[in-house]
């Protein structure tokens, strides 16, 4: 199966951080039936920025309070109403807000040349291939290359042969307004046939549609809501290419409407046949926030089904038989955190009992009970994130506390050394090449991706000619690894993006971002837009939080549900690690984040808000206690908590950004942008942080909010758009920190 490789926002909001380890994304739901706002009318921009020390004019916010009330504790929410968007009371308050931080920004000074540099440097970046996937001796990829809008699915002979490249679906086709894109594709096994799911408008919400490899045409057969944003989705071919299993969301009058995210089932669908017919073959006892991922083995003889319990990272697994039957072989304690399939049928799987950095076991098809299960690879220092068995040998991919490294096994398990990759650099994909050869993506902080081909006859790796080139160099620009301490005495690692000809006298500027949540992983990754940053003198940083999974499930485990402080302490500690070591101070430090990242801005701006000058949050998480009455909330339940449960509650409404806003506090320039289609976070989020802030700051400093009617959590985002919103967002920065205009392109680029 492949699909996207994402997490939450950070990827797209935050392109250099691309390398996040996350599980393959969430497909997407029938575009059709896509959720659009409508855009906000025509916006009249102010002639000039208000003049110094002045506040801005923010739309005046009604406050009408509703009490909720929790374990007896009463909280008062004055801006309850503002999460019905379908409100037109409420569609003309996104409209206010959005002319204002319309008229803001464009008349920022270094706006003009920002977009312009950032057009030129994405419209120049060369061609992007990722998730590849081998079937019937040939390669599928998905590919980015602007100026297309859409990344589309190619078909190629191999790695070594571009030439070869065939278009199969070109979203752009499909949607010449580039708001539709591909969310994933599964080749079947025979290479014959492609199943592709499309969404629109950032939702995520995607139909599956067939089509002939041979002749790039669809087959007719169409899948609608095998995916969404909330569940997810996933497909697996038929051994014999004449049908599929996938998962399948509620249709319109199985369940009411607030349910139509949730209980994902498993049915099989025939080529040919008529939706009608499709007929269920597993998932009436999976529960509401069932996540599901389907594998079908080399042989095409068996199906596997991986179940996530919403987004907490626990597993059930079943595997299909030759025979039709499906087998439940491990539950949640069982801590199997990923299976797949070997060239023999066997089953691999990464457990996390008693290994919280991971081990591989070993199953025979036949054979599945885990208290026999077969030590292949035992837990070491190093964070085991996937594997990959081929007819000789089984790769692992381990993690080193953000950086990658990739081992080498016999199918025994008698370790046969490492592939040889860059120091401080990440493989994101291991894929099957000939025999026991191998093909990996990797990428660092200052080289763009590539695909490798490793020989496991000789051990040499050569670069194939997938291989990204950059518009810009990063020759100047060095990756120093360093660690603070944490509140409690953690030692939280930190990568510090710098020039080498940078002063460590306190007066760059400074740009800090995390993630820490889900057990996702932050490691290297390449994105060229920074050069406008380093082209200032700037200095980026990148911190390995707890909640996140670098340093294994423990280390996730330590900065979740209860004890999700320990994020926004790991955080605080390396801004205040960039002020101590004179990288920067604090009037020239800048946060951002998304997602996920986005609440650990909400928390670092209303915890420390005196530590930073500027905070960019995208498609944040605010209001910790009505989170999970959203859809996708409530799959978050297993890895923030639920305010049902008294500790949970105790420990969401110490922290949750919102309800921490306090009046009369000078909070820094902060830019929060959202989507309107966001299927994952929920844009009354940035509404109502944004309403409590304005009300709230004694400063001058801006509150804004950038809310798009055409997008949601970055997924899908046209390139146009997403040349908007870096303009917008670096010359927001830009501005805060007191930076100049980016210079032209001949000294900006060094070559």
């Amino acid at each position: 199966m492949n699909r996207l490789r994402t997490i939450p926002a950070i990827t797209l909001a935050l392109p250099l951080l691309a390398a996040c380890s996350a599980p393959a994304p969430r497909p997407p739901d029938e575009p059709a039936a896509a959720p659009t706002a409508a855009a906000p009318p025509p916006l009249a921009a102010p002639a000039a920025l208000p003049a110094g020390g002045a506040r801005l004019p923010y739309p005046q916010t009604a406050k009408r309070p509703v009490t909720n009330e929790y374990h007896g504790t009463k909280v008062v929410d004055d801006y309850q109403w503002l999460e019905d968007a379908s409100s037109p009371e409420v569609q003309r308050w996104i409209a206010e807000q959005n002319r204002l931080s319309r008229g803001y920004l464009d008349a920022l000074p270094a706006r003009g040349a920002v977009r312009a540099r950032v057009q030129e440097i994405l419209s120049a970046t060369s061609a992007n291939y990722y998730a590849l996937d081998d079937a019937g001796g040939q390669l599928f990829a998905l590919k980015d290359q602007p100026p297309k809008q859409q990344p589309f699915l190619v078909v190629l002979r191999s790695a070594s042969e571009p030439a070869s490249e065939r278009i199969l679906v070109d979203p752009e086709v499909v949607d010449p307004k580039g708001h539709t894109t591909i969310d994933w594709f599964v080749p079947s096994r025979d290479g014959k046939k492609v199943a592709v799911s499309l969404s629109e408008g950032g939702t995520e919400n995607g139909t599956v549609r067939v089509y002939d490899v041979a002749t790039g045409k669809e087959t007719g057969d169409t899948i609608p809501y095998a995916s969404s944003g909330t569940a997810g989705g996933s497909l697996a071919w038929s051994g014999d290419g004449k049908g599929f299993y996938f998962t399948r969301h509620p249709r319109p009058g199985e369940r009411p409407q607030e349910d139509m995210g949730f209980f994902q089932q498993i049915y099989f669908h025939k080529l040919g046949a008529p939706e009608k017919e499709d007929r269920y073959s597993l998932g009436k006892e999976f529960p509401r926030i069932a996540e599901v991922e389907l594998t079908t083995s080399e042989s095409g003889r068996l199906v596997l089904a991986s179940v996530q319990n919403g987004d907490g990272g626990e597993y059930w697994h079943y595997l299909l038989d030759a025979s039709g039957q499906w087998t439940r072989f491990a539950d949640l304690p069982d801590k199997i955190i990923h299976a797949g399939f070997g060239a023999d049928d066997r089953l691999y799987l990464l457990s996390r009992k008693d290994a919280p950095r991971g081990k591989v076991v070993r199953l025979a098809p036949g054979k599945l009970d885990l208290a026999k299960a077969e030590l292949v690879v035992p837990e070491s220092e190093a964070v085991i994130q996937g594997f990959l068995p081929t007819r000789g040998r089984l790769y692992v991919r381990d993690l080193l506390g953000g950086p990658s490294q990739v081992r080498v096994f016999d199918l025994k398990g008698k370790a046969l050394g490492t592939v040889p990759i860059p120091p401080v650099s990440s493989v994101r994909q291991l894929v099957r090449a000939t025999g026991d050869d191998l093909l990996f993506r990797g990428v660092s902080y200052t080289e763009p991706a590539a695909w490798f081909a490793y020989s496991a006859r000789d051990g040499k790796v050569t670069k194939t000619p997938l291989a990204m080139t950059a518009p810009v160099s990063y020759a100047d620009v060095e990756v120093v690894r360093e660690a603070c301490a944490s509140k409690d005495g953690t030692q939280v690692p930190i990568s510090i993006l710098r020039r080498k000809d940078t002063a460590l006298d306190g007066t760059a500027p400074a740009l800090l971002t995390g993630y820490g949540g889900y057990g996702l992983s932050v490691s290297p990754g390449f994105n060229p837009i920074w050069r406008l940053w380093f082209d200032q003198g700037g200095v980026f940083a990148v911190a390995n939080l707890r909640g996140g999974g670098e340093f294994g499930e423990a280390w996730h485990r330590g900065g979740n549900l209860t004890k999700k402080q320990n994020v926004f302490d790991d955080f605080a500690a390396c801004a205040k690690h960039l002020v101590d070591r004179r990288m920067t101070s604090p009037d020239r430090l800048a946060i951002m984040g998304g997602s996920n990242g986005g609440l650990l801005m909400g928390a670092q701006l209303t915890q420390h808000p005196e530590m930073v000058k500027a905070v960019v949050s995208h498609v944040g998480i605010y209001d910790m206690l009505r989170v999970e009455l959203t859809p996708n909330g409530a799959f978050n339940v297993t890895e923030f908590g639920t305010v049902k449960d008294p500790e949970h509650f105790k420990a969401l409404h110490a922290y949750s950004p919102y309800h921490h806003v306090k009046d009369g506090t000078a909070y820094p320039a902060t830019l929060l942008l959202t989507g309107a289609n966001d299927a994952r976070v929920d844009p009354f989020h940035s509404r109502k942080m944004a309403a409590r802030m304005q009300a709230a700051t004694s400063s001058s400093a801006p509150i804004l909010l950038r809310a798009s009617g055409s997008t949601g959590h970055g997924i899908g985002t046209p390139l146009s758009e997403e040349i908007e919103e870096q303009a917008d967002v670096f010359a927001f920065l830009f501005k805060q920190l007191g930076l100049d205009a980016p210079p032209a392109k001949e000294k900006a680029a060094l070559r």
